[in-house]
C-alpha cells in the first residue's frame, strides 16, 4: 500500500512542480513588476498560490486515481504506457498553452485569461487577432515549446508514466484505500475542510493586483471561468431593444442636481459601515415589524436618521455586499462578486474612500474568502482585513466564525489606534442558520422563527453595547455610523415568498454626533434600494458619484421613489403607488399590488422593471 501511495504522491508532486514552473515563467515575463515587490511578497506569491496549485493538481490526478482504484478491484485491468503518456503530454501542453496565452492577454489587458477572451475569439476572430497583433508571436511559440518540453522531460525524470500494478489482497484494505484516496482528492480539489470551497479570493493577499494575479493558478482559473460561463454568453432578460430599455429607466435617474439635504455637521468624518446579517424589517418595530426583538435599535432610531422604505437588492449576502459597496444591482441568478475579473472593474466606496485619504478596513468574524469577500476588498484597496484567523483559537465560535461580540470588540480596539479619517466596514454573522449563540436564546429554541428572533436580539444587543462603548472613544464625535442589512428574510413571519417586496424590506440608519441635530430622530420615507446608499453618502461628503450609475441620492427631494430587487430568475419593482414581481421562467407576473388602481400602472411599472433588469444584465456582461 505504501508503494501505491508513493506512486500517486509522485504523480501529484509533478503537477505541483509544473504549476510552480508556470508561475515562475509568468513572473520572469513580467520581471519589471518584481522591482515593486519585496522578497517577502514574492515568496507569498508562491506560498499563497500553492492552495490553488494543489486543487488543480488534484483535478488532473483524479482520473489516474480512479484508474488506480479500478486496478485494485479489477486485477485484469491494464493501462498501457502509451495511454498514460498521452494523457500527461496532453495536459502538459494544454496547461502550457493556457499559460502562454495568459501572458499575452495579461500584457495587453492586465487581466487573466478567461471566458471573455475565448468568447471574443469565437465571436469575432478578426477583432481578437487585431487585439493581439502586438503580441510577440515567435517569443510566444518559443516559450510554449520550452515550457512543454521542460514539463515532458520533468515527467519522464520523475517516472510518472509508469502504471505499475500494486495488488491489494484484503477487501477492507481495498475499501480503506479507495475511500481514503477519493477523500484526499476531493479535499484537495475543494481546498480543505472549511465552509467555503476554493475560490480565487483564497490566493489573494495584496492590495495591488499583480501579486494576486501571479499567485492565481491560471489553468484552474480558466477552467473554472469556462465552467461558470453559461450566464456570460447572453442576456436571458432581453424583452425589448436596448435603446427602448435605456429610455424606459432614464427618468429614474433624472434629478435636480445640488438639492441634496445636508445632514452632516462635518465635511470629512470617519465612516463606520455596519452590515447586519439577515436583519429584515420584520424585526424592527419602527418599520412595521415585531415589538421587542430589536429594542436597542429602536433607541438608536430615536436619535438617528432612519430610511424606512429601503429594499435590499437581492436575497443573499454576496449580492447585498456588492449593492451596498459598489451600488451595482443584483443580476438575478448570477453573482458578480464571485468573478474576480468582473468585480474588480466595479466602482467601490472602499476605493473612493481610500483615494481621498481614508484608511480602509473590513471586519468579519468568519472566513473572509466566503463569497470572494477578501478578493473584492483587496481588489478595491482595503488596507486591513480582519477575519476569524485574527482571533485566538480559544475565542468562542459558532459554525460560521467568532461571535459578533468579539468582532465588534476587535474593531473598537483597532479603531483606537487607527489613523483618521477612516472608513471601516463590519459584517455580522450570527443572525444566520444554524442560529448559534454564546449564551441562551431569548425566545427559545422550539422553532426556527424563535431561533431567528433570538439571534437577531443578540445582534441588536451587541450592536448597542458597541455603540455605547464607542461613545467613550476620542474619535466618536467625528464618526458617522451607517447601519444597514445585507438582505431581508422569510423569517420570522414565514409568510413572504421570494417574489414579495416585504421580504426585501430592510432598515437603513445614519447615526452619530456628526448628524445635525435637526435630523436626529427623523425619518426619510422615500422608496429606494441598497444601491442608493453610495450616491447618498457620496453627495454628503462631496465625493463624485458619476461612477455609480445605478445609485440615486435618497436625500435629494427630486429623486423619484423606486426600489428594485431580484432573486434566482425573477425580479420585482416598487414605486410610490404600485408593486410588481415577474417570474422570468414562466414569463408571468407573479406578484402585484395596487396595479389596477392607477391608469397604466401595471404596464408602466412592469415595462420599467423589465428594462431595468435587462440593462443590469447587459452591464454585467460588459464587465
Amino acid at each position: 500500500m505504501n508503494k501505491l501511495f508513493n506512486i500517486l504522491w509522485r504523480y501529484f508532486a509533478f503537477w505541483m512542480f509544473f504549476a510552480i514552473l508556470c508561475r515562475a515563467l509568468f513572473l520572469a515575463y513580467f520581471h519589471e513588476q518584481l522591482h515593486l515587490l519585496s522578497w517577502a511578497e514574492i515568496l507569498k506569491i508562491f506560498a499563497y498560490g500553492m492552495r490553488m496549485d494543489a486543487s488543480m493538481a488534484a483535478y488532473i490526478s483524479a482520473i489516474p486515481a480512479v484508474v488506480f482504484i479500478a486496478r485494485i478491484w479489477i486485477g485484469q485491468l491494464q493501462i498501457s504506457y502509451r495511454l498514460s503518456r498521452l494523457y500527461i503530454w496532453s495536459v502538459v501542453i494544454a496547461c502550457s498553452l493556457i499559460s502562454i496565452i495568459n501572458v499575452n492577454i495579461y500584457r495587453e489587458w492586465d487581466t487573466l485569461i478567461s471566458y471573455k477572451a475565448v468568447d471574443l475569439f469565437l465571436d469575432s476572430p478578426r477583432l481578437a487577432i487585431a487585439s493581439a497583433a502586438s503580441s510577440p508571436i515567435f517569443l510566444s511559440l518559443f516559450l510554449l515549446l520550452s515550457l512543454s518540453c521542460v514539463g515532458i522531460y520533468l515527467a519522464k525524470w520523475m517516472k510518472i508514466y509508469q502504471c505499475t500494478f500494486v495488488p491489494v489482497s484484503k477487501w477492507y484494505k481495498k475499501v480503506f484505500t479507495s475511500v481514503g484516496l477519493l477523500s484526499v482528492v476531493f479535499l484537495l480539489i475543494r481546498g480543505g475542510w472549511g465552509l467555503t470551497p476554493l475560490n480565487p479570493s483564497m490566493v489573494y493577499f495584496a492590495t495591488n493586483a499583480f501579486p494576486n494575479h501571479a499567485a492565481t493558478n491560471v489553468s484552474w482559473y480558466f477552467v473554472n471561468d469556462m465552467l461558470h460561463a453559461d450566464g456570460l454568453r447572453r442576456n436571458p432578460y432581453i424583452s425589448m431593444k436596448n435603446t427602448a430599455a435605456k429610455q424606459a429607466i432614464a427618468p429614474l435617474f433624472t434629478s435636480t442636481m445640488d438639492q441634496s439635504e445636508a445632514i452632516l455637521n462635518q465635511s470629512n468624518p470617519n465612516v463606520v459601515l455596519i452590515i447586519l446579517e439577515s436583519f429584515t424589517a420584520d424585526l424592527v418595530q419602527s418599520l412595521g415589524g415585531e415589538k421587542g426583538v430589536a429594542p436597542n435599535l429602536e433607541k438608536l432610531i430615536a436619535g438617528g436618521l432612519l430610511f424606512d422604505h429601503l429594499y435590499a437588492s437581492g436575497d443573499r449576502t454576496d449580492k447585498g455586499m456588492i449593492a451596498i459597496l459598489s451600488a451595482f444591482p443584483t443580476q438575478s441568478s448570477k453573482s458578480i462578486i464571485k468573478n474576480i475579473r468582473k468585480q474588480s472593474e466595479l466602482p467601490s466606496l472602499m476605493k473612493d474612500f481610500k483615494e481621498r485619504g481614508y484608511h480602509t478596513s473590513f471586519y468579519y468574524g468568519g472566513e473572509s474568502e466566503f463569497y470572494n469577500f477578501k478578493g473584492y476588498m483587496l481588489s478595491h484597496g482595503c488596507k486591513r482585513i480582519v477575519d476569524q484567523l485574527c482571533f485566538a483559537r480559544r475565542e468562542a465560535r459558532s459554525k460560521w466564525g467568532v461571535f459578533d461580540q468579539a468582532t465588534f470588540h476587535k474593531q473598537l480596539q483597532d479603531l483606537d489606534q487607527e489613523r483618521q479619517p477612516f472608513f471601516s466596514t463590519l459584517l455580522t454573522l450570527n443572525n444566520h442558520e444554524p442560529f448559534d449563540l454564546p449564551g441562551g436564546h431569548r425566545f427559545g429554541t422550539d422553532n426556527l422563527p424563535n431561533l431567528f428572533r433570538s439571534t437577531a436580539f443578540y445582534t441588536d444587543s451587541v450592536l448597542y453595547d458597541y455603540l455605547q462603548q464607542a461613545k467613550t472613544k476620542a474619535w466618536y464625535k467625528n464618526t458617522l455610523f451607517i447601519i444597514v442589512a445585507d438582505h431581508g428574510h422569510r423569517l420570522p413571519l414565514e409568510q413572504w415568498e421570494s417574489n414579495c417586496p416585504n421580504r426585501y424590506h430592510i432598515p437603513l440608519l445614519f447615526y452619530g454626533d456628526v448628524l445635525r441635530p435637526a435630523y436626529r430622530g427623523r425619518c426619510i420615507r422615500k422608496i429606494g434600494s441598497q444601491v442608493d446608499l453610495a450616491a447618498t453618502i457620496c453627495h454628503q461628503l462631496g465625493f463624485p458619484s458619476n461612477a455609480y450609475t445605478w445609485s440615486r441620492d435618497l436625500l435629494n427631494p427630486s429623486t423619484i421613489p423606486f426600489g428594485f430587487f431580484s432573486w434566482s430568475d425573477g425580479w420585482g419593482a416598487v414605486n410610490a403607488h404600485e408593486q410588481v414581481a415577474f417570474d422570468n421562467v414562466g414569463k408571468v407576473v407573479s406578484y402585484q399590488k395596487n396595479l389596477d388602481s392607477y391608469p397604466h400602472g401595471k404596464e408602466d411599472l412592469l415595462h420599467q422593471g423589465k428594462a431595468y433588469m435587462q440593462e443590469v444584465y447587459n452591464q454585467y456582461l460588459a464587465y
